[in-house]
């Protein structure tokens, strides 16, 4: 058993990162070449130096939608509500599944409008860890979506302080990847790693031979939650829709020399929960649910390097970039702490808005 407790650090809270780097690829980039057990620093444009022709970056393009809404009860009493995912719909009447506050006072039955009076939403039922099934009626036409890209805030993470609205239409742009489909807005956070990619960086990269494969996690707040059992192995973790085309299952399979890139960790989830499943690349999309937990000791079907952000302590995202550093073996635990002092002694940015790792 590992205890949680391996996976704790301290970090100086002057390097949370609150903003974005002014240009996307001017991030900082950490390298970390396994076979040499060895590490150097960089900044994330350079990350074509260290691909290969014949690699595949494997991205997620799941897009963010802007899921926070402000509104208010009919006696007046504030209320905010996170939307998670839709239960049904599109459509004049639509069922999601979402986060509101205050939760003791919107049980089941309770009213609140919320997106500039746009949507009456009515609580249906509250489920035992918290999120709520609300179902909503349009008061002006527009669909649930079409009323929170309107209205709505980003969701960032807790640890990302936002007193008003003055940063809205800066990180409506960051929080967001370039790749990113509009039609896959199934995101209630970002896949961070892929933050840090510019067009012209991309078309750099393609350029020199590397090629692209898109798959779609829907990414939940549950990539958040912090491991809080006494053990790695005792916690129960989330569970996120995915979907994989023909073409990336066909990038998957791929014989070398190229490289599978992937681009972050829910990249990660995405492909090693496929690749326990199925033996062979299919003809058709594949949508199902990854409830794959990895942490040390761990092996790796379908990923051979890894563009990654720095994880919060005690977090699962830890347990798999240790796994990672060390297939097959717990010692990355440590190596990986090794790396994060060096990250923060050297003022590395953390967490959703921060640098990056590049692993190979």
């Amino acid at each position: 058993m590992i205890p949680t407790q391996r996976f704790d650090y301290a970090l100086p809270a002057a390097l949370v990162a609150q903003t974005p780097a002014d240009r996307r690829d001017g991030s900082r980039l950490l390298v970390v070449d396994r076979a040499a057990r060895a590490i150097s620093h960089h900044h994330f444009a350079d990350l074509p130096e260290f691909l290969r022709a014949g690699d595949v970056l494997l991205r997620n393009n799941a897009s963010v939608l802007p899921a926070r809404l402000q509104g208010h009860r009919p006696t007046g009493g504030r209320v905010e509500c996170l939307l998670l995912h839709r239960v049904d719909g599109p459509g004049p009447g639509e069922t999601w599944e979402c986060l509101v506050r205050p939760g003791r006072r919107l049980q089941p039955g309770a009213a609140f409008q919320v997106a500039d009076d746009a949507l009456l939403g009515t609580v249906v039922a509250v489920a035992a860890d918290g999120p709520a099934r609300v179902r909503f009626e349009s008061l002006s036409g527009e669909t649930v979506t079409a009323a929170a890209n309107r209205a709505g805030d980003v969701p960032l993470p807790p640890y990302i302080e936002r007193p008003d609205r003055s940063r809205r239409a800066q990180d409506l742009e960051r929080y967001q990847t370039v790749y990113a489909s509009r039609d896959r807005q199934v995101a209630a956070a970002a896949p961070t790693a892929g933050l840090h990619f510019t067009p012209e960086l991309l078309r750099r990269i393609e350029a020199a031979g590397v090629d692209t494969a898109d798959l779609t996690l829907h990414v939940g707040l549950g990539t958040f939650r912090p491991i809080a059992t006494e053990t790695v192995e005792a916690h129960p973790i989330h569970r996120e829709w995915y979907e994989i085309a023909p073409a990336t299952q066909r990038a998957l399979f791929r014989s070398p020399p190229g490289r599978r890139v992937a681009v972050g960790t829910t990249s990660v989830r995405t492909i090693e929960d496929f690749l326990a499943r199925h033996g062979a690349p299919g003809d058709q999309p594949v949508l199902a649910e990854a409830g794959i937990f990895i942490y040390p000791p761990r092996d790796f079907r379908g990923v051979d390097a890894l563009i990654t952000n720095f994880h919060q302590p005690r977090s699962t995202l830890l347990c798999l970039v240790a796994a990672f550093l060390t297939p097959g073996s717990a010692d990355g635990i440590d190596w990986l702490m090794e790396i994060y002092a060096e990250a923060i002694a050297r003022k590395y940015r953390f967490f959703s808005y921060g640098d990056a790792m590049f692993i190979h």
